[in-house]
């Protein structure tokens, strides 16, 4: 965050009303301004405090500076102390610390070169002022003679230590907190990642071929133009899927159609024929295009995957309708009553409980490795402060944690929304290059293959939604409890009651037996289906939670833990490396000219209200205007200045259950020698 960068932080509901405005940045030493302490216990303080600014000094090292290779790994390690420190360290012993700090001055610090470790050591005075007997030398520190000082001393002592192992291996400690939640399966960590846009049948439904135990296709499989009239010309499916230049129709409407073939959606099975009459009618040649699969040597990261781990055939996105609602079931098991983006939700955050807030209560732990903006973040309940240190940046951190075993219990991988030349999209949603996402997934598989937690891990990759392409298993459409029972928006009125289109679902452990298919799940209710309320309702018991369900789906969702206990030991033939990809299916590159997809122009709305210009009249066309390149810049932007806000508000002392709000910039932007931003609670 810029110097000087103004931002508000408001108290969320259910918080006491401060009554009156309060200068957060400044802290009180004492308890009452009538206590007279003590020379003795002044000098000691001084000591605490040469410890407490070593330990500030080490976590500035990595704000807003550019390293070099040799500086790397000290840099790495920096960031994970500041981690650590604003994490597990005690609120009001952080703000105790940083008030002492801020009335001792620091001595001089220099660098200890013939230390492995990558800290520096206080250069201390040999004798103490007051001091009437020669000190000790211990560890570098004087040490008095007198019993009652030499205490107080080792003290600061033994505390000032403790920074030093703390900053040099990230000691991961809980003070202050309830005793870590004890997971009983082999499971400690689940790292979920979710691709964009494409149908069961589009991505895998030709692996049948070779592995005729999945529910693929035959290329028997076809759509009338007409839905209604049989004598139309017949579009049967093909394996010549290579790269998509278009977006084909996956809104609520669209959908509706491409299930049922009109717009009545009482007929159970559901009939699947309306997808190329849809598509037909976006643009000539889009029949064919969503009736096309890829042959499985296109896609040879995911053929490996399904013949070495496990593969659904029989999940479904939770809701038919467009990527933001089925993305909030994975976290939420609930969009909230949402069927597409809301002005109102988009700025307030939606405030449906979610799986983050459920480990958190659990005294789990989770982490979202973002790479341009995380989509979780229209979750009201992620704003706040608490939450703001659980986003990491995936290129810089996520493979840092994984080899040093450090991954939280729940990970989320997001992927690049946004296709730039420098560093192309790697979601795969059209128009976007399947082969990037397969580089992708590759790279998060190898990375957690090659992690001391490997035998502690499970990694589940689905796909939001289908993405408007053909997929031929019938969508359920009963028995579908609602959430929440919160009804869509006019003119549908959408009781979600019935789920989405089919859409390739992995599930990745050496715990999983080589080749598996997953059909349907074993319960809870004989109408049980894998959907990505699924997620939530197997984190639950997977890490036997004692809080309730979100909702009523996850509730009902099937869940897969039992596929982790069919082993008695980890696999260890599992490759450590997957296939190259070699071809890019694209035959040009990135378009950074090229206008927003809808899934883009919700992700501008959610930075614009990160960045505070929600305000602003242009607000809800903020996106319009946009190329893809200008989109990307403005969300990382975004992004970085609400984190930033939020670390330092943090620093200042503000309530972690407050949300930072930010100010837009507007014509000009605060001195850059302001480096005291206001911060207001109200």
């Amino acid at each position: 965050m810029p110097a000087g960068q103004r931002y508000a932080v408001r108290q969320t509901s259910g918080e006491a009303d401060r009554g009156e405005k309060q200068n957060i940045g400044r802290s009180e030493v004492c308890s009452s301004p009538n206590v007279r302490r003590s020379r003795s216990r002044e000098e000691a303080e001084r000591w605490q405090v040469r410890g407490m600014q070593f330990a500030e000094h080490q976590a500035k090292q990595i704000v807003g500076r550019s390293r070099t290779r040799g500086e790397a790994e000290r840099g790495d390690r920096r960031q994970q102390f500041h981690d650590v420190w604003h994490e597990d360290v005690p609120h009001s012993l952080r703000l105790r610390f940083t008030a002492l700090h801020r009335e001792v001055r620091c001595s001089s610090i220099r660098q200890d070169r013939h230390s492995s470790f990558p800290f520096s050591l206080l250069q201390i005075p040999r004798s103490i002022p007051g001091n009437r007997r020669r000190p000790v030398a211990c560890f570098g520190f004087p040490v008095p003679m007198d019993p009652q000082r030499r205490r107080l001393r080792l003290q600061a002592l033994s505390l000032f230590l403790f920074y030093l192992v703390l900053s040099a291996h990230c000691v991961d400690l809980s003070w202050g907190k309830k005793k870590k939640h004890e997971i009983k399966g082999p499971i400690k960590t689940i790292v979920v990642v979710i691709m964009e846009n494409r149908s069961f049948d589009h991505i895998l439904g030709w692996l049948k071929s070779s592995r005729p135990d999945i529910d693929g296709l035959t290329g028997r499989e076809s759509n009338h133009i007409s839905a209604s009239d049989s004598s139309s010309s017949e579009i049967f499916v093909s394996n010549d899927a290579v790269f998509i230049d278009s977006d084909p129709g996956h809104s609520f409407q669209a959908i509706r159609e491409q299930i049922f073939g009109s717009a009545d959606t009482s007929l159970n099975p559901a009939p699947m024929n309306g997808f190329a009459q849809q598509a037909a009618s976006m643009g000539e040649g889009m029949d064919r295009t969503v009736m096309s699969g890829f042959a499985p040597e296109n896609v040879p990261i995911y053929t490996a995957l399904a013949n070495e781990f496990a593969v659904f055939d029989r999940w479904f996105a939770s809701v038919p309708s467009s990527t933001q609602p089925n993305r909030f079931y994975v976290h939420s098991a609930t969009s909230h009553g949402a069927m597409s983006n809301v002005r109102h939700d988009l700025i307030h955050g939606f405030p449906q409980k979610t799986i983050f807030d459920s480990l958190n209560d659990e005294g789990l732990s989770f982490g979202i490795y973002y790479q341009n903006i995380p989509a979780t973040l229209f979750f009201k309940s992620l704003r706040k402060l608490k939450n703001v240190l659980k986003f990491h940046n995936y290129k810089y951190t996520f493979k840092l944690h994984a080899k040093l075993g450090k991954l939280p219990n729940y990970v989320v991988i997001e992927q690049r929304y946004f296709d730039c030349e420098l560093f192309p999209a790697n979601d795969d949603h059209p128009s976007h290059d399947v082969a990037r996402g397969q580089n992708f997934v590759k790279e998060v598989y190898e990375t957690l293959r090659s992690s001391p937690q490997w035998n502690e891990t499970a990694l589940l990759i689905t796909y939001d939604e289908h993405g408007g392409f053909y997929d031929h298993v019938p969508t359920p459409v009963e028995g579908v409890p609602s959430p929440d029972g919160i009804i869509g928006r006019e003119p549908y009125y959408f009781k979600f009651d019935r789920l989405g289109v089919r859409v390739p679902s992995f599930l990745i452990s050496p715990w999983i037996e080589k080749g598996t298919v997953i059909h349907e799940p074993n319960g809870p209710t004989k109408s049980s289906k894998f959907e990505h309320s699924s997620v939530p309702a197997t984190v639950k018991k997977l890490f036997n939670m004692n809080s309730n369900f979100l909702t009523k789906r996850d509730a009902w969702a099937g869940t897969f833990e039992s596929y982790f206990s069919l082993r008695k030991t980890p696999r260890t033939d599992c490759p450590e490396k997957l296939p190259e990809v070699t071809r890019s299916l694209r035959p040009h590159g990135p378009k950074e000219d090229s206008s927003l997809s809808e899934f883009q122009e919700e992700l501008i709305q959610l930075a614009s209200q990160l960045n505070g210009d929600h305000v602003l009249s242009a607000y809800p066309h903020i996106g319009k205007a946009m190329t893809v390149g200008q989109a990307n810049l403005y969300a990382e932007d975004a992004v970085a200045r609400f984190l930033e806000a939020g670390k330092a508000a943090l620093r200042a002392g503000a309530n972690e259950s407050a949300i930072v709000t930010m100010r837009p910039a507007l014509t000009s932007r605060p001195a850059a020698g302001d480096s005291n931003p206001a911060v207001q609670t109200s």
